[in-house]
């Protein structure tokens, strides 16, 4: 069955490769470069290797903007089982994408101050440091932003695919339940940062249910069923 015969396949596809450059850019870069509780060695790390920095920065952009045609390829798939719906799940993926571009310029800071050039000799090292910490944890704090929408457009697409008929209906259970992670995880870092790790730990797998949505996607495929005249 071929991608352009098959509209889960081609859904499956672009969602992977909107997956690759979101792994690069928010877990790979920041397990090489951020040191837990250490901002001078996550500094100075930075400092070093500011170019795969500068690349997580582009990664993140490229998975963003590939994730558009993602949201609207998973709108043609699923609009049969029930417009209204579909088009709120595609409206709540397409808002987190701007928050996404604009919390990159926490990320443009960081790079700009890690460096120490010539035009921030104003700032000695331990200011340029608190800097980059601040404009460090208001990147985490835009990406707990987005993650609400990261988490409230799965209820609407499990929904959908619970509905669909044409896709595993488990499926549609586990993406509501994600939807439920990605709140959980965001409003503890907003709310209550203390038990954020605690909580991460316990609920963050349950996210990974994207992926297996994906991976059905791509290798078993799905397409709508004839529509009656």
């Amino acid at each position: 069955m071929s991608l352009t015969m098959n509209p889960g396949r081609f859904a499956g596809l672009l969602y992977l490769l909107g997956s690759i450059p979101g792994f690069f850019g928010l877990l790979y870069v920041p397990g090489k470069l951020m040191v837990h509780g250490d901002p001078t060695a996550t500094a100075h790390n930075i400092a070093a290797s500011e170019t795969l920095f500068r690349l997580g920065i582009f990664a993140d952009l490229a998975g963003q903007t590939i994730f558009i045609f993602v949201a609207l390829a998973l709108y043609h798939l699923l609009k049969g089982v029930n417009q209204r719906h579909a088009l709120l799940m595609l409206v709540l993926l397409l808002v987190s994408i701007p928050i996404s571009f604009l919390n990159e310029l926490n990320s443009v800071a960081v790079a700009t101050l890690a460096p120490g050039t010539d035009s921030l000799s104003v700032f000695d090292e331990p200011q340029r440091i608190a800097l980059m910490r601040l404009f460090l944890s208001l990147r985490g704090a835009g990406f707990d932003v987005a993650g609400v929408f990261w988490g409230l457009w799965l209820y609407p697409l499990g929904l959908l695919v619970y509905r669909s008929g044409f896709i595993p209906r488990v499926l549609g259970i586990l993406l509501m339940a994600g939807c439920f992670a990605y709140l959980a995880n965001s409003f503890t870092s907003l709310v209550l940062p203390q038990y954020e790790a605690a909580v991460s730990r316990w609920i963050s797998p349950i996210q990974l249910v994207e992926m297996l949505f994906m991976l059905w996607l791509l290798i078993m495929g799905a397409k709508p069923k004839a529509q009656p005249d």
